[in-house]
């Protein structure tokens, strides 16, 4: 009887000391263990929105060039569909012509930052910066107050976010990558963006992509076929009485 008490306390004390070394190496990040994140405990963009209704958003984030930006407008225009613009400050500048002209045709401006940088290196005050120039540069040319911001590169972090959100603006990611800027062929485009949607998706695209204006006749009129609806992205996402789960999908609440 002695010996099993001796023993049980051996391994009672062994247990807490193992759980107190696994606590310890939680709480310096090196279990090696994927980092899962609740929609409470990070701040994240939109990616998606959580909706049963077909509705799906194009964006087109502007930033070098307008070569392709005619064409673009023309299938759009031709294929009944209104897109979301996000466009850098040295774009709208720099193409104010063009910035009006998408405007004119009743598309959706977003921005996409002032100087297309890094955004979650900057500090808040700079953030404020970026973000207002650059929205202020879009509504000098389209008379049009800007609602939505989509971070450069895809990059943010918890203070680019609350920043945007305090600011007033909604951050926008995408769940549909086109990959149009790797200038893949215009069915290879149409095929990945049609293989990944589903309802309340947004698609990023881009205004210079090579074949970008090529495949959007493709992506219309399948999604359309498939029951898809196209509408900006002010008009998937949820204004108020929402959350915004751990993988960025935008979900109504319900309410009693």
């Amino acid at each position: 009887m002695k010996f099993f008490t001796v023993k049980l306390k051996t391994l009672l004390f062994a247990a807490a000391a193992v759980f107190a070394v696994v606590l310890s190496l939680v709480a310096a990040g090196v279990t090696g263990a994927a980092e899962v994140y609740s929609s409470t405990s990070r701040s994240l963009p939109i990616y998606c929105v959580g909706r049963e209704d077909n509705r799906i958003a194009i964006t087109f984030d502007c930033a070098w060039g307008v070569e392709h930006t005619d064409a673009i407008l023309k299938n759009l225009r031709e294929g009944g569909v209104t897109a979301t613009f996000f466009t850098v400050e040295f774009w709208a500048k720099d193409h104010a012509d063009y910035l009006k002209k998408v405007s004119d045709a009743g598309h959706e401006i977003g921005t996409h930052s002032s100087t297309h940088s890094y955004m979650s290196r900057l500090s808040e005050a700079e953030i404020r910066s970026e973000l207002s120039s650059s929205s202020d540069a879009i509504t000098a040319v389209t008379g049009k107050s800007v609602e939505l911001f989509r971070p450069p590169f895809g990059d943010y972090d918890d203070l680019l976010i609350d920043t945007a959100n305090a600011m007033g603006l909604y951050p926008i990611q995408w769940d549909v990558d086109s990959l149009d800027w790797k200038d893949l062929s215009a069915s290879d485009i149409a095929e990945r963006v049609i293989s990944k949607v589903h309802s309340g998706s947004i698609i990023l695209c881009h205004n210079n992509g090579l074949h970008t204006a090529e495949a959007l006749p493709i992506i219309i009129d399948t999604l359309k076929a498939k029951g898809f609806t196209f509408v900006p992205v002010g008009e998937l996402i949820y204004r108020e009485n929402y959350t915004i789960d751990s993988a960025g999908k935008q979900l109504a609440q319900n309410r009693m």
